[in-house]
């Protein structure tokens, strides 16, 4: 039997993830290199805002005080968020972005994958419809990182630049900390330390097609899993959270 407190925040924790990156990416909106790239980087963070919302709905069934995925969404202070520190660092260049979006991408294939073979049925279906969605957020970062690492001085150099700035907080992915610890016992979650193999893989054949390479790291960043994040998580919430708490209540 699973307790559902701790199934609660397990499912928080999901959410927070797909929920930040989608912000951040939303960002792109208008912004974006090409028309096709605006069009792509909108529909990836629409694909990771379903996967939220799905995720804060059944976390509110979960908790049973009434809150739906608005409320857990637009009404939790900075500290209540769980998500890894990689989805919320700033977008940076394009490189940058696309970096990030490699790294997470192939961590939540193997991720979501690995869950469809949850206990809990609704995680089970969650899913079965996010690896659709993340197979070609995989193909499209892959294909960005390659013509990228392949293109011009510039555009390799600020690859380079990328790869260094997001290496360090790659390890905060695959932690096994109380909570994954026991949502793994349960049979509801995964070993993240069992995936983390196959993501080095998985990055090191995109980036040796790039001529690019996994920079050495002697640390990791951490601390977002337990609600330490950085300065630019609250500034994401103010513009996140805004209408929410100047309107309270506020419908469509």
């Amino acid at each position: 039997m699973v307790d559902n407190n701790l199934l609660f925040q397990y499912l928080l924790r999901l959410g927070d993830d797909q929920q930040i990156l989608s912000q951040r990416l939303s960002e792109w909106c208008g912004h974006a290199p090409t028309l096709e790239e605006d069009l792509a980087l909108a529909n990836i963070a629409l694909d990771l805002l379903g996967q939220a919302r799905s995720l804060y709905t059944y976390a509110g069934e979960v908790e049973g005080a009434g809150r739906d995925e608005d409320q857990l969404a637009f009404l939790r202070y900075e500290n209540e968020y769980t998500n890894a520190l990689i989805v919320e660092r700033p977008n940076g260049d394009f490189a940058h972005t696309i970096t990030r979006q490699l790294f997470y991408s192939v961590y939540m294939d193997l991720h979501w994958n690995a869950l469809l073979s949850s206990k809990d049925e609704t995680v089970r279906a969650i899913a079965a419809k996010a690896v659709k969605e993340v197979d070609y957020h995989v193909r499209h970062a892959a294909e960005w990182v390659i013509r990228l690492g392949q293109g011009t001085e510039e555009s390799h150099q600020r690859m380079v630049e990328a790869l260094e700035e997001f290496a360090i907080y790659t390890g905060e992915l695959f932690e096994m900390d109380d909570l994954a610890q026991q949502m793994f016992k349960a049979g509801v979650g995964v070993d993240l330390t069992l995936l983390r193999p196959e993501w080095e893989q998985q990055i090191a054949a995109v980036l040796g097609e790039a001529g690019l390479r996994m920079p050495e790291v002697n640390w990791m960043q951490t601390g977002g899993r337990s609600g330490e994040h950085t300065e630019h998580l609250g500034h994401l919430l103010c513009e996140l959270q805004y209408m929410q708490r100047a309107y309270p209540g506020m419908t469509w």
